[in-house]
């Protein structure tokens, strides 16, 4: 004769959250920003440039002013910008190129950034969504973009929402104090 079954272990009861406790974070607004207001940017460039130092060869350091200065006169760069309550918490640049190859335009996607207290709300996910509506309207290719290999969490993102690309990546450091 068998001895009888242990009986199952009990489960801890989950608690459902009251009502005003299950809110949903206001949605960011995503939307192209102008050149002359760019200069807004200077915070969040600062932070931008602070976490990719460890990541990228230049020893470089501009003021946040100029990276903003920069984005400002470019004349190709496109800027997405992510704000909540009016504040920047995150920025996309695009640049809009020609695909001979099919005789189309295409878009790159150069930087994208969203400050650290922002993450994991899917707000990298929205401006690269707002960067493919763009494209869209406009008859791109595709979007295109390069990352640092060193740079996981961003990867970890891009495998979820994109294929990665067949291509091969190359530098020739032209200024290697300002370089990737």
């Amino acid at each position: 004769m068998t001895p009888p079954a242990d009986p199952p272990p009990s489960r801890p009861r989950i608690r459902a959250l009251p009502r005003p406790l299950i809110r949903a974070l206001p949605r960011p607004l995503i939307r192209a920003l102008p050149r002359d207001e760019r200069h807004g940017l200077a915070p969040l460039l600062a932070a931008y440039a602070t976490e990719m130092r460890g990541t990228l060869a230049g020893a470089t350091v501009p003021t946040p002013e100029a990276q903003a200065a920069l984005l400002a006169r470019h004349p190709a760069a496109e800027l997405l910008v992510a704000e909540q309550d009016g504040t920047p918490i995150g920025f996309a640049v695009l640049f809009d190129l020609p695909e001979l190859v099919f005789a189309r335009s295409c878009g790159m996607l150069d930087d994208l950034f969203v400050a650290p207290a922002s993450r994991g709300q899917g707000i990298a996910r929205a401006l690269v969504a707002a960067a493919c509506e763009l494209g869209r309207a406009r008859g791109w290719s595709h979007l295109r973009w390069i990352v640092p290999e060193a740079d996981a969490g961003a990867i970890a993102l891009y495998e979820r929402i994109a294929s990665r690309a067949d291509w091969r990546s190359y530098v020739i450091r032209l200024d290697p104090g300002a370089s990737l």
